[in-house]
């Protein structure tokens, strides 16, 4: 956990008047650009349903037995408006999590009281450009940022965590993340389980020393390949179990690490029953034996326990997928060239899983035999689609090439992230549909182009998409295989895991707001090397 004093102008100082080693985010070499950013005070116009206090801030939380573990951490309160409208989680790392409707608005008055520079991003969320959490609005110690927005968002559970450019990956890993949780009249007829019945769970992995403190990257590799930990922490706790009933429950996923992959299953068999993903209800409930769960992503499942008995435990699980892709594993450690890795153990420390490895992320103990009535619809919700041939370049879709660029520096289309432009291609105009196609498909024309190719989860700002095709071009035909029938590509999505020798299409509205958002990769170590860019509605 970086525990420096990182200001906006220090920061600048620094990164810019130097010459940054290689293995440091982004080699900052973008943070310049950033020589100043709002204060934003309230518009007193909007007049909001609720209003929230949010404050990052440091904490002392229990994670592990003994001593408490130092972290960053978002605290909120409710000042005005429903005092259920959010739900604070006691001696936990993980934020409040907001519980809003469609169509309220809200303000939420931001306060940073770290020593850093930072910024709230509303995952998944339609929003304004100066309420989305651009890196260019970043605030300092002391400093406040008001959002205020009317919730456009279907029913679904979407997130929020920090965003400033090269420090994401630390600040996230270091605890700052939340949940935002979406109602609407469609969703509220089904009558699904909630209160106690409704469980969010935000899976995460961590590496903690001898004195229960975070520790951070490793090695030079863990930045080029992103961050692996050796423990699993669910819901802010290492060990995570729940004491359930037999009886139905509705539980929301989220994968919130920085970059490991999971492969879900339950310990017993069970199929999973899907509801919902990124972008809310699905149509109708689908069934899955396993689910490729990809950083970033969410799924709302329903688990019915009514055929267990009291005594019994069953665990979410973490399948086990191949970790040899194409890669430079061993050339940190002197060799030019090393096994191929999807994320393969390149720490110092050998206890770190690699990425591919079978895992335990909780267990759930049946504790009480109750009676149970409760019956899913067949039809969740109504999903109305834009038909992909009105998109104004159905038959040109613009291609965004995921892959390792000059100077073992990850990009898109060989560019790393420049805090205010913009390529020509990247525009795009208000009211309008786009087809883009991202491709996983070798690593450009640098020095290790074509050496290394990993799986990037892509996330794009500001809206929700559909996913059209996913193409498997060969190379990695057993990688693709062990996934394939585990990704759910029905209804509105805003992330999903771009595979090394893939090919994904999706549909993009662009609709309500003009302005500048982001889209990047959500393995946080590349995003804040750079693998990141800008997007410009008109």
């Amino acid at each position: 956990m970086n525990t420096s004093k990182i200001t906006r102008k220090n920061f600048l100082k620094v990164t810019c008047g130097t010459s940054a080693l290689m293995f440091l985010p982004g080699f900052f070499l973008n943070s310049c650009e950033n020589d100043a950013a709002p204060n934003r005070e309230a518009d007193p116009s909007f007049i909001p349903d609720i209003e929230f206090e949010l404050t990052a801030h440091r904490s002392d939380v229990s994670i592990l037995p003994g001593a408490k573990t130092k972290v960053w951490k978002y605290s909120g309160k409710v000042i005005s408006g429903r005092k259920d409208a959010l739900q604070t989680l006691d001696d936990n790392y993980l934020g409040p999590i907001f519980r809003v409707k469609t169509g309220d608005k809200i303000r939420v008055r931001f306060k940073s009281e770290l020593d850093e520079i930072t910024i709230v991003h509303w995952h998944g969320l339609h929003v304004p450009e100066e309420m989305d959490g651009h890196p260019k609005y970043v605030i300092e110690h002391g400093e406040k940022y008001v959002y205020e927005f009317e919730v456009k968002d279907r029913a679904g559970t979407y997130w929020f965590h920090p965003h400033p450019h090269e420090l994401t990956g630390p600040q996230v890993y270091s605890g700052l993340a939340g949940l935002f949780i979406v109602s609407d009249k469609e969703e509220q007829k089904l009558n699904l389980p909630s209160g106690k019945d409704e469980i969010p769970i935000v899976i995460q992995d961590r590496i903690f020393d001898s004195d229960n403190q975070l520790v951070y990257i490793n090695s030079p590799m863990d930045r080029m390949t992103g961050f692996l930990g050796d423990q699993i922490v669910a819901n802010g706790k290492s060990n995570f179990s729940l004491d359930l009933d037999t009886k139905a429950y509705r539980l929301r996923l989220l994968n919130g690490s920085n970059s490991r992959i999971y492969k879900l299953a339950w310990s017993d068999g069970t199929p999973f029953t899907v509801i919902g993903t990124d972008g809310g209800l699905l149509e109708k409930p689908v069934e899955k034996e396993y689910l490729t769960f990809g950083p970033a992503e969410r799924f709302d499942i329903i688990v019915d326990f009514s055929d267990k008995e009291p005594g019994d435990e069953i665990k979410l699980i973490s399948l086990p997928f191949p970790s040899t892709i194409s890669g430079m594993g061993g050339m940190m450690d002197g060799g030019m060239m090393g096994r191929g890795m999807m994320g393969g153990n390149r720490n110092s420390d050998q206890s770190v899983p690699d990425m591919g490895s079978r895992l335990q992320l909780l267990s759930i103990n049946i504790r009480n035999k109750v009676a149970s009535s409760f019956r899913l619809p067949s039809k969740l919700s109504t999903i109305n689609y834009n038909d992909p041939k009105n998109a104004v370049n159905y038959n040109d879709p613009k291609k965004f090439v995921f892959g390792m660029g000059s100077h073992m520096r990850w990009t898109i289309n060989n560019r790393t992230f420049e805090m205010n432009e913009v390529a020509d291609y990247e525009k795009v105009k208000l009211n309008t549909s786009e087809v883009w196609e991202f491709v996983n498909g070798g690593g450009g024309r640098g020095m290790m182009g074509g050496m290394m190719e990993m799986p990037h989860p892509v996330h794009i700002h500001g809206l929700q998409f559909k996913i059209i095709e996913r193409i498997n071009d060969g190379g990695f035909d057993e990688t693709f295989d062990s996934f394939k029938d585990g990704f759910i590509d029905e209804g509105w999505k805003d992330s999903f895991l771009l595979l090394p020798g893939t090919r994904v299409k999706v549909l993009l509205r662009f609709k309500d707001f003009t302005g500048m958002y982001l889209y990047h990769c959500h393995n946080l170590e590349h995003e804040d090397m750079g693998m990141m860019r800008n997007y410009l509605v008109e």
